[in-house]
């Protein structure tokens, strides 16, 4: 990130800490922007249709409104101006959602918010914006798959995005690792446990598929692997090791148990890299 002018010289501090629990103006003036040019000015040039199948310029507009202001501000609908069925002045839910956006919203509901946008129009460009100023602001989070999620690094983002965006030749292996992200960035409720299993099982759902074994275990499709593909040994073992963490005695792949290890953030977090990491590497001697 390129240092300003002002901190160059001494006259403003540099940011040097990733904003955890709070977002500074210039990220939500940002985010607003981001949100505004890729998502409202975007829809408002589309041409959809209404109730009676006619073109109407800003029926998509009005049936975005809709959708937010019934499924993510949970305001009653017929608080919308609303005639036949289509919101006619979209005016108003502007005004209302940037009010909120700008001065009301707390910075974890920017991100719900954001989220639910990604969700929503599944526009790649939206969320590689909003990554490029959460970089630039020095938020301590990234947009994975539809997911915002805290990072430690770059490179880690990078691994679990490849993952994901693996063909659909491999779509349990997509499955799997989209699930954990889920579970290990849900804001209210977050499953480690489950998540460290659901990124082990990508890693078990891969190894099925290049050795054509539906019935083998993660040990002998490695085993496989490792003597068609010619990976190192040590590669093998070590990952073999991590699998084996998961099906010990403490039960983390299995029927909670009396003395079962806690899993937290960290291990959970570590798995899906690792897993994503691994995955990346095996898909690409398998293509090669």
């Amino acid at each position: 990130m390129k240092i300003s002018f002002s901190e160059r010289i001494g006259l403003k501090k540099p940011k040097t800490q990733l904003l955890k629990n709070e977002m500074t103006t210039d990220l939500r003036n940002s985010l607003w922007n981001v949100f505004t040019e890729n998502i409202i000015y975007r829809i408002s040039n589309e041409i959809g249709f209404d109730e009676f199948g006619r073109p109407e310029r800003y029926s998509k507009l009005a049936f975005f409104y809709q959708y937010l202001w019934r499924d993510f501000f949970k305001n009653a609908i017929d608080t919308l101006p609303i005639a036949n069925g289509v919101v006619r002045d979209t005016d108003f839910p502007y005004s209302y959602i940037r009010q909120w956006f700008l001065n009301s919203a707390k910075w974890n509901e920017i991100y719900e918010f954001l989220e639910c946008i990604a969700e929503y129009s599944g526009d790649s460009s939206f969320k590689e914006s909003c990554n490029f100023y959460l970089k630039k602001e020095l938020a301590a989070y990234r947009f994975v798959g539809n997911d915002l999620i805290e990072i430690n690094s770059e490179e880690e983002i990078n691994e679990i995005n490849r993952a994901i965006g693996i063909s659909d030749k491999f779509k349990p292996v997509k499955i799997h690792l989209s699930t954990a992200l889920s579970r290990l960035s849900d804001k209210t409720a977050p499953d480690y446990r489950n998540s460290l299993k659901e990124s082990i099982s990508a890693v078990e759902s891969l190894c099925k598929i290049i050795v054509n074994k539906d019935n083998a275990t993660l040990g002998e499709a490695l085993n496989i692997i490792e003597k068609t593909y010619q990976i190192p040994k040590s590669l093998k073992n070590g990952f073999g090791s991590i699998y084996g963490f998961t099906s010990d005695k403490g039960g983390i792949r299995h029927g909670m148990q009396t003395d079962d290890f806690v899993v937290s953030i960290d291990e959970a977090r570590f798995m899906l890299i690792a897993c994503s990491a691994f995955i990346n590497y095996l898909i690409s001697i398998y293509n090669k």
